[in-house]
This record gives C-alpha cells, sequence and structure tokens, in this order.
C-alpha cells in the first residue's frame, strides 16, 4: 500500500477487475476500469456499479438531535420524514461550506449523515465541536461500505435481489431491507443524474453485495465504473464538488444553492451572513460554460471578459454524452448573464466559450 494511504474492502475486487488505482482524499480508488467514456456512456444507457466506500458516515442521535440539527445546516431537516434523505449544507460562521452533505432521517431523533471522503475527520471534529444538549455524535464510516448502483436499469438489476419493493421508494427517500441476504439501507439518490440506488452495508459484506450485483447485472449490461466517469457525469449535471465549486469560503448563494438554504427556519450558523449576502447581491456566481472553439478548460484555468480577469474554471471537460466541452467556473456578477461571451485561457492562449443554461445534461 502506498504510504499512508487508505483502501476500501472493495480494493481487491477492484484489482482482479483490471482497475487502474489512484490516490483520492486519502485513498486508493479506481479511477477506471475499460475507460471513462465507456464507463459514463453506460451509465447513461443502461447502467453502472460504483465503490464509494470511501465516503464518510456521521450519526447524530437524542432528545435535541432534530434541534441540533437544525443549527449546523442550511436545509430544514425538521420537515424530514423518517426514511427520508435530504441534500443539505454545513455551514461556517462566515456562510461559507464546510461540506456538501446528505442527512439520512434513520428515526425521529436518530440521523446518518454522509460526509464527502476527504472532509470526513474535519466534519466529524467540526460537528462533535458544535455538539449541546441531549445529543451523541458518533463517527460510523468504518462500520459502512458504500455502493451506488446508477443508470436507468438499476431498479430491474436491484429488484430480484431484494424483497423490498423499489418502485416504492421514491427519489431521496430509502428502505432497509436484504439484498443478496445481506442487510442493507437502499437509497435512491446518487450523483450522476440518472435514476439509481445508493445501497449502505456492513463493510465485512462489501466484496459479496458488490459480486451479486455484478453477477445479476451482467445480462442487462452493468460495469463497474471508476471515480473518472462519477466526475463526468456529475459535471455534466452541474452537481458541485467540494474542493471545486465548493469550499469552507464560497457560500450556497454564490455557488446556485440557495434552494438548499431555508431562511424561513430558526437560527442556523451562518445565517446572518447569508441574510446580509442576499440583500446587498453576490458578487461573484457559479455559471456553465459551453466552449465555442476547440479545447477543454481545466479547474484553475483564468476567465476574461474584454481582456480583463472576471473569475476562474473550477472543473472542466469534454462531456461524453454532448460531445461538447463544458466547464462550471465562478465569475464575476456582472459577466453572469447567460448567452454572455467569456474567455478561457488555456496554456496562454485564449478561448471562446458561452455562459449556458444548467445543467448541460437533462435525462
Amino acid at each position: 500500500m502506498t504510504q499512508g494511504l487508505k483502501r476500501t474492502p472493495l480494493y481487491a475486487a477492484h484489482r482482479r477487475a483490471g482497475a487502474k488505482v489512484v490516490e483520492f482524499a486519502g485513498w486508493e480508488m479506481p479511477v477506471q476500469y475499460r475507460g471513462v467514456i465507456e464507463e459514463h456512456l453506460a451509465v447513461r444507457s443502461r447502467a453502472g456499479l460504483f465503490d464509494v466506500s470511501h465516503m464518510g458516515e456521521i450519526e447524530v442521535e437524542g432528545a435535541d438531535a432534530v434541534e441540533f440539527c437544525q443549527r449546523i445546516s442550511a436545509n430544514d431537516v425538521a420537515r424530514m420524514k423518517v426514511s427520508q434523505a435530504q441534500y443539505n449544507l454545513l455551514l461556517n460562521d462566515r456562510g461559507g461550506v464546510v461540506d456538501d452533505v446528505i442527512f439520512y432521517r434513520l428515526e425521529p431523533n436518530h440521523f446518518l449523515i454522509c460526509v464527502n471522503a476527504a472532509n470526513s475527520d474535519k466534519d466529524f471534529r467540526w460537528i462533535r465541536e458544535h455538539a449541546e444538549g441531549k445529543v451523541e455524535v458518533a463517527d460510523a464510516s468504518a462500520r459502512y461500505a458504500q455502493l451506488a448502483l446508477q443508470g436507468p436499469l438499476a431498479e430491474k438489476i436491484l429488484q430480484p435481489l431484494t424483497a423490498l419493493k423499489l418502485g416504492e421508494i421514491k427519489s431521496f427517500y430509502f428502505g432497509f431491507g436484504d439484498v443478496a441476504s445481506i442487510r442493507c439501507l437502499v437509497a435512491r439518490t446518487g450523483y450522476t443524474g440518472e435514476d439509481g440506488f445508493e445501497l449502505y452495508c456492513p463493510s465485512g459484506d462489501a466484496e459479496r453485495l458488490w459480486n451479486a450485483l455484478m453477477e445479476f447485472g451482467a445480462a442487462e449490461g452493468l460495469v463497474p465504473v471508476g471515480l473518472g466517469a462519477r466526475d463526468t457525469l456529475r459535471l455534466e449535471k452541474a452537481y458541485p464538488l467540494y474542493g471545486h465549486e465548493l469550499d469552507d469560503t464560497t457560500t450556497p448563494l454564490e455557488a446556485g444553492l440557495e434552494w438548499v438554504t431555508k431562511f424561513s427556519k430558526p437560527a442556523f450558523i451562518g445565517r446572518e451572513v447569508l441574510v446580509r449576502q442576499k440583500e446587498e447581491g453576490v458578487k461573484r456566481r457559479l455559471v456553465g460554460l459551453e466552449l465555442r472553439e476547440p479545447g477543454i478548460a481545466r479547474g484553475d484555468y483564468p476567465l476574461f471578459k474584454d481582456g480583463q480577469p472576471v473569475g476562474r474554471v473550477t472543473s472542466g471537460t469534454k462531456s461524453p454524452s454532448l460531445g461538447k466541452s463544458i466547464a462550471l467556473g465562478y465569475v464575476a456578477r456582472e459577466a453572469a448573464a447567460i448567452g454572455n461571451a467569456i474567455d478561457v485561457e488555456i496554456r496562454g492562449r485564449k478561448v471562446r466559450a458561452e455562459v449556458v443554461p444548467l445543467p448541460f445534461y437533462r435525462r
């Protein structure tokens, strides 16, 4: 093992499948198996299976769990039903994003929070430091493995393996049941823009679950998918990636995530700063860009308008679904209008791009 890097319970399975393994957020993870484009298109047309066991899981429970989760996050967790999931943001005092997460309401006073791999330790410390009242915070990451089965055939592949009625699990809801005789939390969530499920199971059962899904899915064209295609899939849907579109200095209003930020609920960390920013207007915005000339806009490439710097690219790729070069980036508010022409500097050369509506891809 490379010094200090962690491995998921599926590392050996990835090696057997011929994965190219790279370092990601302190983990050795598969970036691709047969190729990023092939894996990407398989998810869009059939189904793909991802190992996302590197993600962190934090449990919060106790009599004051709801009030506590309300205070540390931007969305309104009190509105969640048991068995409902919710996209949410942990915010700091400056309104910056500590992490973007998914809350799962397991019981009225018991939440599971799925956090980004790179932020797992940071998030746990941050949540624990803010804990008060009758609430217990536990890092459950080592207990869970997480697999994501994504694509239009995901339900067809998964249903024969479980007694759960998958058709009754709506988007951003979940159920508990056996999948291939393995106890799982089965959530209709994902990071690809396709229908699909994320399955949480005990770490020790991960390889058995992976093998069962791959075996039953083979007839439907299921393929293993690495982080490379995970990134191109989420970028086509303009889903933010922490460390690129989101960080401790970026607010939800700048990132186009005002819909997650419920100003109607009682005080939450960072609220005052965001109320002020909402009143004054943001100075920069996250926009979608399509290149009108050959080239690929990579993260941190500078953006110009009429020769003047107006921002930077956060993520960019050649879209396998659309056949176009696309990018996300922050630009000054006055340059953010749809249809606006922007220049991307690629290796010293200015390349013309246009601000376009998001997401780039719709199912």
